[in-house]
């Protein structure tokens, strides 16, 4: 799909005249905001190279202060520079930019309006979208569901774009920090990109086991008991390096 821009017009609906709707004053980017408009480019790229997406499907957003930076619509991601910041504030207006922000900005504000997440990653992964059609959640097959708040619920299907989405996807991330969409991808937050990355790639992981081990004719994988679940919780908790 051909880059989108927003023309000069006199209102939204590119019509002039007494009842006109002036667009939304842009300011420049902040130095805050070129920086994390660089890491959440490269975190859109990886999610290409890695298989979790095709084309220009799936978006990336990192919130900073009070501003949304998120990945345009339709804008292949190796065509993204520094220029291209897009962003809007919490209500979904754009406040930088000219290029028109994902059609799933209402996913991510519901994220940001809803928990204390800093970053959002959402893909069209292969496998992770083959269970959202199968089962209503994802089994805990593996101690990494812990890293999501236990097993992964499956939000059930909407009309990508929509508030319906928005809010099938919030009441399957209670107490959760990601989850499936029916029949469309996965959806992941955190603190940083690196972290609502890592919890993407992980959940495609744990799909991919799933089906795998689900798949052997006569025999049904093993599941992990609640109990496990905690403690696997606490231990990763304190797991990687810790600074002096």
């Amino acid at each position: 799909m051909a880059e989108q821009r927003r023309g000069e017009r006199g209102g939204r609906d590119g019509r002039t005249g007494a009842h006109e709707v002036s667009e939304p004053r842009r300011r420049d980017a902040r130095a805050e905001e070129t920086s994390a408009w660089r890491e959440l480019v490269a975190t859109a790229r990886r999610t290409l190279s890695d298989g979790l997406v095709v084309g220009t499907s799936g978006n990336v957003s990192v919130r900073v202060g009070d501003t949304v930076l998120v990945t345009p619509s339709g804008v292949p991601y190796d065509r993204l520079t520094p220029d291209d910041v897009t962003g809007v504030d919490l209500t979904g207006r754009q406040v930088l930019g000219t290029l028109v922000p994902t059609s799933e900005l209402p996913m991510h504000l519901a994220i940001y309006g809803s928990t204390g997440a800093l970053a959002v990653v959402h893909t069209h992964a292969v496998h992770a979208t083959a269970v959202s059609t199968l089962v209503p959640e994802l089994p805990a097959v593996h101690y990494m569901s812990a890293a999501l708040g236990g097993p992964v619920r499956v939000a059930p299907y909407a009309t990508y774009g929509t508030d319906e989405l928005a809010e099938n996807m919030l009441r399957a991330l209670t107490d959760r920090r990601g989850c499936l969409l029916q029949n469309h991808g996965t959806i992941t937050y955190g603190t940083t990109l690196a972290q609502a990355y890592d919890r993407t790639a992980q959940l495609e992981w744990m799909c991919r086991l799933w089906l795998t081990a689900s798949s052997v004719p006569g025999l049904a994988p093993s599941l992990l008991t609640p109990e496990q679940l905690t403690e696997a919780a606490e231990r990763l908790r304190g797991y990687g390096q810790r600074r002096s």
